[in-house]
């Protein structure tokens, strides 16, 4: 999905660079017909073997789309310290870029939720299977609970927000949002870093209306329990033909665009624009 949200923005006609920084299992380069082989990666920047992050960046197939590969195999390690995270964001707003698209692992570690809190824009992919929402689900309560402490660090409201964490508490706090039964002088800046938080959704892989519905409940229990704003930004329904461009080294949107597929990524990435 990355690959190819990256591969219509920059046929749009923006400068973009990719970042694979799922450095456990990095693998965009094949989804977009780059041969890897002893190329930079991430890791040497994140390890100081390049000191320059645009120099890592390698050209694609896909002209105005540069890429910057993960880590492969023996050449890297998944976790990063919180100073390469900050060094890497640094660079990352120098990149001669009209878009930087950060592909993330799966889960909820810390490296994967900080990145995903500062980009402008972050979004979830799932799809309808219970597990897969079950994962959503707890990807946007964590980051959620990671943004609320980073920006209420010094606040008397971070142990109400660790008490309402906990399911089994005795204060009866069952979700953040009821911070103002506790500390009303702190329920303003609450709400403002509650409104700051707002993550998109893109469910994949959808086979019926039924399915299409799934987002629109994630919307609205992240809504009720949290008081948070999700974003669901279109669905893409199931493509045979998206195995088949995986297959073929290529983005769905150049080996199939008129499929299904292309069609719905392409809204989403008009959606993303603004155009």
């Amino acid at each position: 999905l990355v690959a190819n949200l990256a591969t219509v923005a920059a046929r749009c006609g923006k400068r973009v660079i990719l970042i694979d920084a799922d450095l456990g299992g990095a693998n965009l380069h094949t989804c977009l017909g780059v041969r890897a082989g002893e190329r930079v990666s991430l890791s040497d920047y994140l390890e100081d073997r390049v000191l320059e992050l645009d120099k890592v960046a390698i050209e694609t197939p896909v002209a105005g789309l540069r890429l910057i590969l993960g880590a492969l195999g023996h050449t890297g390690k998944a976790e990063t310290t919180a100073e390469q995270r900050s060094a890497l964001l640094r660079a990352v707003r120098k990149l001669p870029a009209d878009l930087v698209i950060f592909d993330l692992a799966a889960g909820t570690d810390r490296s994967t939720i900080d990145f995903f809190l500062e980009a402008d824009e972050g979004f979830v992919v799932t799809t309808p299977e219970p597990t897969a929402i079950e994962n959503a689900y707890a990807f946007l309560r964590a980051a959620f609970y990671r943004k609320l402490s980073h920006e209420l660090a010094e606040s008397t409201a971070r142990d109400v927000i660790r008490l309402s964490m906990d399911q089994r508490n005795e204060r009866g706090i069952r979700t953040p949002s009821e911070i103002d039964r506790i500390d009303k002088l702190e329920g303003e800046r609450f709400r403002r870093v509650i409104e700051s938080f707002k993550p998109h959704l893109v469910v994949n892989q959808v086979r019926d209306s039924e399915e299409v519905k799934m987002g629109f409940s994630i919307r609205s229990v992240c809504k009720k329990y949290f008081g948070i704003d999700v974003d669901y930004a279109g669905y893409i329904c199931f493509d045979d033909n998206v195995w088949r461009s995986v297959k073929q080294r290529q983005p769905l949107v150049l080996a199939y665009p008129s499929s299904d597929g292309a069609l719905y990524i392409r809204r989403i990435v008009k959606k993303l624009l603004g155009t």
